[in-house]
């Protein structure tokens, strides 16, 4: 409830630091500025740790791997033009892979925001076609319905961004208004009986049932869910790479691996051959429905806390709309145990054989450069279940996504909404800062680790339980393995070698360079016992990437990548 003390003679800037601290704040992302300064000061008097970043991009970035791994909202704070701005990328990144941020933009004065002064810029207008909400705090009585809606908005339904804008002197204005950060958003139970009952009934009817696992359902209440409902069912489940940790150790077996990017996995075969699809947390950005729903032709029960956005691969016989996990628990209640289909087994057998086969067999064909596989059977030693693993954008993504299995909730984060590279580290910071006594590895290839690695200073200062590993082949590969087999030749991919390792201890941080597949695991390993954030940089050898597009015969030619 508000005390008289909230009430107390205060500026916009104080009230808003108030009300981040009752929603639970703990840490604030960002660079200060002339037009929010006031707000950085105010923040030196509050509990809230600040943690000044290298760049506006990567605090958005930090804060969004804190809503995705706690579900509250990450929040970062910039200066009025470039500085907000700078935001884009961070907030269209978390608004597409649902994860909950608050940012916090300056403005100009009031009287300025109609004039050709410097860093005036429409930012409301730029960050609503990106974000839930985004506004701007015109009147200082106004800030605290502002920052609870906009924490409403990142937090409630299916997760993402809001943006406030604050105007310069709003900040400094005499803000005399209650606290509204204690009002919970209602929780709306399971989807309707007469659904459930409804997708029952069709689950018990159909002859060869998948579950598609998306982002929500690696949740960790979700997770819990779906391991009841598969082990009570027998489903296979496939998961978008999102997904990842959703499935437990105990129901591998019933696990067809993850599907993404390219439809040639034993995971797109399941959904081909499959009648009936029920889709929980997923949202049709992870994964394009025309490439596992071909031609239309498979009855989908979406499980979602949100109505589906339809696709005309993708209109659900059944929605289920309400709290995922009571709404999956109930469905595997009624749906009961389901008959085994031959031709589904097969499969699964048959992704069992072909997963363990490639990381047993792969070789690198170079004296230096490393085989993608080779990185993965060692990593498979390290990354226990009290490690978490923070994955850029690139080539080597697939990779792992494809062939290295996890079995908690949220323990690997992958971006495939925006396929946004340079998260890979900023979200290794965010890991770090949820969990400081637990192991993070955060990965990214050469190209996506530079337009983050400003940040490595920021890891140092805050001395994160940190190690990043540098895929190494100088060039923007994921783009180049596509424009070889589109035009039969790399083109504007290639840039200079960067000595990763003195890099690193430039920063602070040790560095330590990989020459031979033996030195993976041994680089690992040392990595592992040295307290603070490390680097260890690998030449990969991407020699056999095409076999990541190879079709399976029996799918056909399809991609989404382009």
């Amino acid at each position: 409830m508000t005390k008289p003390s909230d009430h107390a003679a205060q500026c916009g800037a104080e009230l808003i630091v108030k009300n981040l601290v009752a929603h639970g704040v703990t840490h604030v992302f960002g660079i200060p500025g002339a037009k929010v300064d006031r707000l950085f000061d105010a923040l030196v008097d509050s509990p809230i740790e600040t943690v000044v970043t290298r760049h506006e991009q990567n605090a958005a970035f930090i804060a969004g791997g804190l809503g995705r791994l706690t579900g509250k909202a990450g929040v970062a704070i910039a200066t009025s033009g470039p500085g907000a701005s700078n935001f884009v990328t961070g907030l269209a990144t978390a608004n597409s892979e649902g994860d909950p941020v608050l940012a916090i933009g300056g403005a100009v004065k009031l009287a300025d925001r109609l004039k050709l002064t410097h860093q005036t810029m429409d930012t409301v207008s730029l960050f609503k076609p990106i974000t839930k909400y985004s506004v701007e705090i015109t009147n200082p009585l106004a800030i605290s319905e502002v920052m609870a809606n906009a924490f409403r908005f990142a937090e409630s339904g299916r997760p993402g961004a809001s943006f406030v804008s604050t105007p310069m002197d709003v900040l400094s204005m005499p803000a005399d208004a209650p606290v509204l950060a204690d009002r919970a958003v209602p929780k709306t139970g399971a989807a309707a009986a007469e659904a459930i009952a409804e997708a029952a009934k069709l689950l018990k009817n159909a002859k060869r049932p998948v579950v598609l696992l998306g982002l929500l359902a690696s949740r960790p209440d979700v997770a819990e869910a779906v391991r009841a409902f598969v082990a009570t069912t027998g489903v296979p489940v496939v998961g978008t790479y999102q997904a990842a940790g959703a499935v437990s150790h105990e129901l591998v077996d019933r696990f067809g691996g993850r599907v993404g990017l390219f439809r040639n996995q034993h995971g797109d075969q399941l959904l081909h051959e499959a009648d009936v699809v029920v889709t929980v947390g997923y949202n049709p950005v992870e994964y394009d429905p025309w490439l596992w729903n071909v031609n239309d032709a498979r009855k989908i029960i979406n499980i979602d806390i949100v109505a589906a956005e339809l696709d005309n691969a993708f209109v659900p016989v059944v929605e289920l709309v309400g709290e995922i996990a009571p709404t999956v628990k109930a469905l595997a209640q009624q749906a009961g145990k389901l008959a085994r289909a031959p031709q589904l087994e097969a499969i699964l057998e048959g992704y069992k054989v072909a997963r363990s086969g490639a990381l047993r067999d792969a070789r690198s064909t170079s004296n230096t450069a490393v085989h993608p596989l080779q990185i993965v059977r060692e990593l498979e030693q390290i990354v226990t279940p009290d490690v978490t693993l923070c994955l850029d954008m690139g080539t080597f993504h697939i990779w792992l996504a494809r062939y290295l299995l996890s079995f908690r909730a949220r323990q690997v984060l992958i971006s495939n909404g925006q396929q946004t590279m340079g998260v890979g580290l900023p979200w290794g910071i965010a890991a770090s800062l949820v969990n400081p006594a637990q192991k993070v590895i955060s990965i990214s290839g050469d190209g996506g680790f530079m337009m983050s690695s400003m940040e490595l200073e920021t890891a140092v200062r805050l001395k994160c339980n940190l190690i990043h590993m540098v895929w190494i082949d100088q060039a923007y590969n994921m783009v180049e393995m596509q424009e070889k087999k589109k035009y039969g030749r790399g083109s504007g991919v290639e840039f200079g070698p960067i000595d990763f390792a003195m890099y690193a201890e430039a920063c602070g941080a040790k560095g330590i360079t990989v020459t031979s597949a033996d030195g993976v695991g041994k680089a690992l390993k040392a990595a592992m016992d040295i307290e603070g954030p490390v680097v260890i940089a690998v030449p990969v050898d991407y020699s056999q990437n095409h076999l990541l597009m190879k079709p399976l015969a029996q799918l056909g030619e399809t991609s989404a990548a382009a």
